[in-house]
């Protein structure tokens, strides 16, 4: 029983399929689950390590942004701060102006160095919150700077000094607000000094007007405190998308090398797929012309006849059997050369009539034997193709072939030879077969493919023909249509362009002088 089990070929067959699925590997979409699983992990490990919420690579964008944005407002600065100073002198001392101005000046050069030293440093060396804090520091410096342009102005009495210092401030905290827009604590902590600033301008107000300009100014620095966080939300999803994007194209570029390395992998098994054909094809050929030729003495009692009639019956086998072996290994060949393109034609010019003609010729014994009749529209007139003979005379001959094969007895066989309808030649065979469904007709096309009614009738053939037809009309620039149904029959038209009339040629320049060509 357990021998039984062992030798079970349903059984076998089970294991031998578990085996060779997981010698497989991974699928495509299982590769990629696992590479998107690994890209998740990843990015929800930095996110925990962050102190933002975000992957750190946001993270120290966000602060490279920032970095950018203060070194660029430098001078934008330097002069918005000396314009203040230079106004301020019609209510304060140009000494107290002065002073105010350069301590604003030192804090903006000192936030300016502390961003360039940020760009200039390594950023897997760099502590992400430390230089948040430092950032953050910075910013309350240099509003509190800012902000104390209003002590300075404290003691004034005129009005149009606590208009100038609040609408200074609104204008400061719409710059600071924009700048540390990547950096929201960074935008809170600058624009708090402004705002108490601001509201402590209404210690000094009396009128209603005054007091209602205070509370614009208090409400407008507000709404850059809105637009700064809208801003930090636009930059962020613009480091999304361009990270989605570079994710993107690292897959391409991973894919782009996995393609490259299995085209190699191709294109070497290629090459040995053909070196292994060319010397088995020599391999094989000799014994077989032994094969063949001792058979065809046998056969044919040359030395004599047999003592049985049965050898005689056994040496025609083997000679019929080694030629099909013969024709199978010179098709094998030639589709690995048209595959390798190393097929090379040896064009001249042809009479395509002609050679549909003789390669009908050939085929009337084996159409007689099924009492099939080919009816032949050939027209005589057509110029000669400039063409390869034998890879011409090999594609009409698989053509017939085919279609002799699969129409039954009885059946008909139409040939038609003419002109496309831009200006080439065209060879069509159509047959009174059962025809090919549809969804068999890629099989039909590929190496060693047969449909259905060939398996099932047991018509020898090696499923080589069709390929073989298609590429050799290829290489001659030429089109290939199959088209059939059931019941309906089957034809195949092939067609040549008409850079291969003769008549549409340029012909040769008489007074070209013609080289000798020397002997090597």
């Amino acid at each position: 029983m357990a021998a039984r089990e062992r030798h079970d070929p349903i059984a076998m067959s089970e294991v031998t399929a578990e085996m060779v699925q997981r010698g497989r590997g991974p699928t495509a979409e299982e590769a990629a689950r696992r590479r998107k699983v690994a890209r998740d992990v990843r990015s929800a490990r930095e996110r925990l390590t962050s102190s933002i919420g975000l992957e750190r690579a946001f993270d120290y964008e966000l602060l490279r942004v920032y970095a950018q944005y203060r070194i660029g407002a430098f001078l934008p600065l330097v002069v918005l701060a000396c314009c203040i100073a230079a106004a301020s002198v019609f209510w304060a001392p140009a000494l107290l102006s002065g002073a105010w101005c350069a301590g604003v000046l030192a804090v903006i050069a000192a936030n300016t160095a502390l961003s360039r030293s940020f760009l200039r440093q390594d950023p897997e060396a760099l502590s992400l919150p430390a230089s948040r804090r430092r950032v953050i520091m910075g910013e309350v410096v240099q509003s509190v700077a800012w902000a104390l342009l209003v002590l300075m102005l404290f003691q004034v009495e005129a009005a149009n000094a606590r208009t100038f210092v609040m609408f200074v401030l609104v204008i400061v905290a719409a710059v600071t607000t924009m700048l540390a827009a990547t950096v929201p604590l960074g935008a809170y902590a600058g624009l708090l000094p402004l705002s108490a600033a601001t509201a402590a301008l209404l210690c000094l107000s009396r009128e209603a007007e005054s007091i209602l300009l205070v509370g614009m100014a208090v409400c407008a620095q507000l709404f850059f405190l809105f637009l700064s966080n809208h801003l930090h939300t636009s930059t962020v999803s613009a480091l999304q998308s361009r990270a989605e994007k570079d994710a993107i194209f690292g897959e391409l570029e991973q894919a782009k090398a996995n393609s490259d390395e299995a085209r190699r992998r191709a294109e070497e098994a290629n090459l040995a797929k053909s070196r292994f054909l060319a010397t088995m094809s020599h391999e094989l050929r000799t014994p077989l012309n032994a094969i063949l030729g001792f058979s065809e003495v046998m056969k044919n009692e040359v030395f004599g006849p047999h003592s049985s009639a049965s050898y005689r019956e056994y040496s025609t086998d083997i000679h019929d059997s080694g030629l099909h072996l013969l024709n199978l290994i010179n098709e094998i060949l030639d589709l690995s050369r048209i595959e390798a393109g190393r097929y090379e034609l040896n064009e001249e010019a042809l009479q395509l009539a002609y050679v549909v003609e003789e390669s009908r010729h050939m085929m009337t014994l084996r159409a007689r034997a099924k009492n099939q009749t080919f009816r032949e529209l050939i027209d005589p007139t057509l110029p000669r193709l400039w063409a390869d003979e034998r890879a011409l005379r090999q594609i009409v001959l698989n053509v017939l072939s085919n279609a002799v094969k699969f129409t039954p007895p009885g059946g008909e066989i139409t040939i038609k030879v003419g002109w496309t309808s831009s200006g080439g030649q065209y060879v069509s065979v159509k047959d009174t077969g059962p025809g090919i469904p549809e969804d068999e007709i890629p099989t039909v096309m590929s190496s060693f493919g047969r449909g259905s009614l060939a398996i099932k009738t047991a018509e020898q053939g090696s499923g080589l023909g069709l390929p073989i037809v298609k590429g050799l009309v290829d290489l001659h620039g030429g089109g290939f249509q199959l088209k059939s149904r059931p019941r309906e029959g089957t034809e195949v038209i092939v067609t040549f362009p008409a850079t291969r009339v003769m008549d549409a040629l340029p012909a040769l320049a008489e007074d070209v002088p013609v080289r000798p060509v020397r002997a090597a």
